[in-house]
């Protein structure tokens, strides 16, 4: 929690624009960057996660991490709470929300709310801009998150890295 009792929330776009769907991640922190869904979160934007994204993640009491999906969700996303988890196929490359969220509980003593926003995509060829199916996903994704949101403003930290 923040001075005045506000809670710190950070949402991490996960992607790459040049990998069609793969993009959905970064499309979703887009649109709650720009305004149009316009929540109270500090927006940073990945290609993937990393050991580094533990420091960042252990300085907020609510994150939610969104990433495009090969599984085909009936509604087109999937959103739900994260726990620590500790992987056994270690790597410093790419990891997990759970494995993110067991580095900050280990390294650093704390636990943030955690969700995943999941959102379902079917091409991920070398081209920019996202399919027909994954733009209705994301759609429905940005809908369920403006109804469970209230209405604030958010600051983009950084993009990529």
């Amino acid at each position: 929690m923040s001075a005045f009792g506000a809670t710190k929330k950070l949402l991490i776009g996960i992607g790459n624009y040049g990998r069609s769907d793969d993009a959905l991640g970064w499309k979703f922190a887009d649109a709650v960057a720009e305004g149009s869904h316009g929540f109270r979160y500090d927006i940073e934007y990945r290609y993937q996660l990393q050991i580094e994204d533990a420091l960042l993640v252990s300085e907020y009491d609510e994150v939610i991490f969104v990433d495009a999906s090969h599984t085909q969700y009936e509604n087109g996303y999937s959103f739900y709470e994260s726990e620590p988890k500790q992987v056994t196929n270690f790597t410093t490359h790419s990891l997990p929300p759970e494995a993110i969220l067991w580095l900050v509980s280990r390294l650093y003593n704390k636990k943030p709310r955690a969700f995943v926003m999941a959102i379902t995509g079917v091409n991920w060829d070398l081209r920019h801009g996202l399919s027909m199916d994954a733009q209705v996903n994301l759609s429905k994704a940005l809908d369920y998150f403006n109804q469970r949101e209230p209405t604030y403003g958010a600051s983009v930290l950084s993009k990529g890295t």
